[in-house]
């Protein structure tokens, strides 16, 4: 009996059958995560053309749908910056040469895990922020090798929310021995950005059934949203 949690879309399975062979230490990363080329294409098909009012749809009925599109949008830009440059600046981006001259609003402490509602509200600047942190997170594949990836770590705070979510990664997070502490190699930061901005886009895809809107985007059925355990209840 396959359950939902060993269920992972035939194509990404595909790209990543590579990660079980040996791969040189000397490779670039971006030969770990070739998902990345495709992400931004993949969110930006699902919300173009949406109205104010669809946007901003939220209810309390679901835990889910708390966060309207446009806020769910603002996180997943925020995200990359945060783990990127608030977290692994001092090693990515030892000088600062991330050429991101907004850290401040991308990561702002007034807006929950999101970028500053007041600069980046409009769908169109949302998503050119997203697009600049996909192709900052591409730029980080492409520069580092999958040795940089696989021997640098971050000390990563821990939530109940992780119990679950460690599932999602067969390898590169280990406790430290420390409640609520792991250990996190950049290369399953990589993995976590990529499985939280597809973990969004399922809610995102939600939030617009619940509107009787359809739902364009072949979503892969990877990362968090498809483990066994899961809140996918729909409206």
């Amino acid at each position: 009996m396959i359950t939902k949690s060993q269920v992972v879309d035939p194509e990404y399975k595909r790209s990543h059958d590579m990660t079980n062979q040996p791969i040189s230490d000397d490779a670039p990363g971006a030969i770990l995560f070739p998902e990345y080329d495709t992400l931004y294409e993949l969110i930006a098909s699902e919300v173009r053309g949406l109205t104010d009012e669809q946007l901003d749809f939220s209810s309390d009925q679901w835990g889910w749908a708390e966060w309207s599109i446009r806020i769910q949008l603002s996180h997943m830009s925020s995200l990359i910056y945060r783990w990127l440059i608030s977290r692994w600046g001092h090693t990515l981006f030892p000088n600062d040469e991330h050429r991101i001259d907004d850290v401040g609003d991308l990561n702002h402490p007034d807006f929950d895990r999101r970028m500053n509602d007041n600069k980046y509200h409009d769908l169109p600047i949302i998503l050119e922020k997203l697009e600049q942190g996909i192709d900052l997170a591409r730029r980080v594949l492409a520069d580092r090798t999958v040795g940089f990836l696989r021997s640098h770590f971050y000390v990563q705070d821990q939530g109940p929310h992780w119990d679950l979510m460690l599932k999602a990664h067969p390898t590169g997070i280990t406790p430290t021995g420390e409640p609520g502490k792991g250990d996190m190699l950049l290369e399953a930061t990589m993995r976590h950005i990529y499985f939280e901005e597809i973990t969004h886009l399922f809610n995102i895809q939600r939030l617009k059934r619940a509107q009787s809107l359809p739902t364009p985007a072949d979503l892969p059925r990877v990362g968090y949203w498809a483990l066994e355990g899961w809140d996918v209840s729909e409206a």
